[in-house]
C-alpha cells in the first residue's frame, strides 16, 4: 500500500511521480532552449541579405573582437554581433583577426568574412581622405588616386550638394570646407569622383547624430560653428585622449572674450592667401590677432574631434602647449605655459 502523506494529500508515488515530471520537463525546456539558441546562432551567420554592394571597413590595430564584431553589425555587414563573436570564439581564431582596411558585402555569410579578416586580405582598389587635411590637399589627393582634375573640381562644388543632410548648418556660399570625412571608399574604373564625395558627405552626416548637434548648442555653438571648432582640435593636437581639454581651453576663451590663438589657423589663413605659413599673417583666420572662431573650417574633422567639442573636457586650462613628444601640455597661467613651451616645444615651436 501506497503511503499516504497528510500534509499535502500525495501519497509517496505521486509525489515522485511529479518530481520525475518537472525533471523531464526541465529537461525538455533546457534542451528546448538549446535547439533555439543554436538554430538562431546558425541563422545569424547566414549572410545579412543578397546584396553585392561594397562596404569598406576600417579595423584598427588593437581592436577586440567584440569590438570587430559590433563594428561590422553598425555598417550593415553582418547580421548579429553575438553571433560572429561566439563563432571567432568557438573556432580559436581570436588571435589571428588582422588590422586593415577590408571591403565586405551584405551577401557574404559570417565564416567567410572572418576568413577574410584573419587572413588579412585587405582592400586594394581603394581612395583614402585623410583626417586633418584642407578641401586643397583632397582635391590632389582624389587628382593622385585617378580622378581627373576638371572632375573633381566639378565634384567638388558644393552648390550640388545644397539639400546634404550634413551640410543642413553650412552658409550658402562656403564651400566643402571642413566637412569631406575621413575614410576609405572603394573605386573601380567606372568610379566618378562624385561618388568619393557623396559617400564621404554620407559618412560627415553619420557622424554629426542628433546627440552631437543638440551638444554643440550646449557649448554655445550651432554646427556649423562646432565644425569650426572640431577642425582646430584636428589640427592643433594629434593625440584623441588630449583633445577633448584641448576643445576646453579653446571654449572657456571663447566665453571670457580672449583670442583663441591658435596657430594653425593663422598658417592656413596664409596658405589660402598663397603665402608661406605664419602666425602674423593677417586673415580672417588668423585667430591669434582677431577673437571668436575663423570665418570657417581649417581642415576636415575626425570622429574624435567632433566629440571633444560636444563634450569638452570638465577641467579649467586655459593655455596648451603641443610637445616635440606627442604630448600636449596644459596650464592656467601665461608664466606655466610659457615655461612649459621653452621646456617641451623646442622644435614644433621653432
Amino acid at each position: 500500500m501506497a503511503k499516504f502523506n497528510h500534509r499535502n494529500g500525495l501519497s509517496m508515488n505521486d509525489r515522485r511521480r511529479v518530481v520525475i515530471t518537472i525533471a523531464i520537463l526541465l529537461v525538455v525546456l533546457v534542451l528546448g532552449s538549446a535547439f533555439l539558441v543554436r538554430k538562431a546562432y546558425q541563422s545569424n551567420l547566414q549572410p545579412l541579405s543578397s546584396s553585392n554592394a561594397g562596404i569598406v571597413v576600417t579595423i584598427k590595430p588593437g581592436t577586440a573582437p567584440p569590438e570587430i564584431a559590433e563594428l561590422l553589425k553598425n555598417k550593415g555587414v553582418i547580421k548579429s554581433d553575438w553571433a560572429m563573436e561566439w563563432y571567432v570564439r568557438n573556432h580559436n581564431l581570436r588571435d589571428k583577426l588582422k588590422a586593415g582596411t577590408y571591403l565586405f558585402h551584405p551577401s557574404q555569410s559570417v565564416p567567410e568574412i572572418v576568413e577574410q579578416i584573419a587572413e588579412g586580405k585587405v582592400a586594394t582598389d581603394l581612395v583614402t581622405i585623410l583626417p586633418g587635411r584642407r578641401l586643397e590637399q583632397i582635391r590632389n589627393d582624389l587628382i593622385r588616386a585617378g580622378f581627373s582634375a576638371n572632375n573633381v573640381d566639378q565634384a567638388l562644388e558644393a552648390k550640388q550638394y545644397a539639400n546634404h543632410p550634413a551640410l543642413a548648418d553650412k552658409p550658402e556660399n562656403a564651400s566643402l570646407e571642413g566637412y569631406l570625412y575621413p575614410e576609405s571608399f572603394q573605386k573601380t574604373a567606372d568610379t566618378d569622383a562624385r561618388q568619393i564625395v557623396k559617400q564621404s558627405l554620407d559618412e560627415m552626416a553619420l557622424h554629426l547624430t542628433p546627440e552631437i548637434r543638440a551638444a554643440f548648442n550646449a557649448q554655445g555653438l550651432n554646427v556649423h560653428e562646432g565644425v569650426i571648432l572640431a577642425s582646430i582640435v584636428e589640427r592643433e593636437v594629434a593625440n584623441d585622449t588630449d583633445r577633448a581639454t584641448a576643445a576646453q581651453v579653446f571654449l572657456k576663451r571663447l566665453k571670457i572674450g580672449m583670442p583663441l590663438g591658435s596657430d594653425v589657423t593663422a598658417f592656413y589663413g596664409a596658405i589660402i592667401a598663397g603665402h608661406d605659413p605664419s602666425v602674423g599673417f593677417d586673415s580672417p583666420y588668423n585667430t591669434r590677432i582677431h577673437k571668436g572662431l575663423p570665418k570657417g573650417p581649417i581642415s576636415n574633422v575626425s570622429d574624435s574631434s567632433l566629440k571633444a567639442v560636444a563634450y569638452p573636457a570638465k577641467t579649467d586650462w586655459l593655455y596648451f602647449v603641443s610637445g616635440d613628444d606627442g604630448q600636449t601640455y596644459f596650464s592656467k597661467t601665461l608664466e606655466e605655459h610659457e615655461a612649459q613651451t621653452q621646456k617641451y616645444c623646442k622644435k614644433l615651436c621653432n
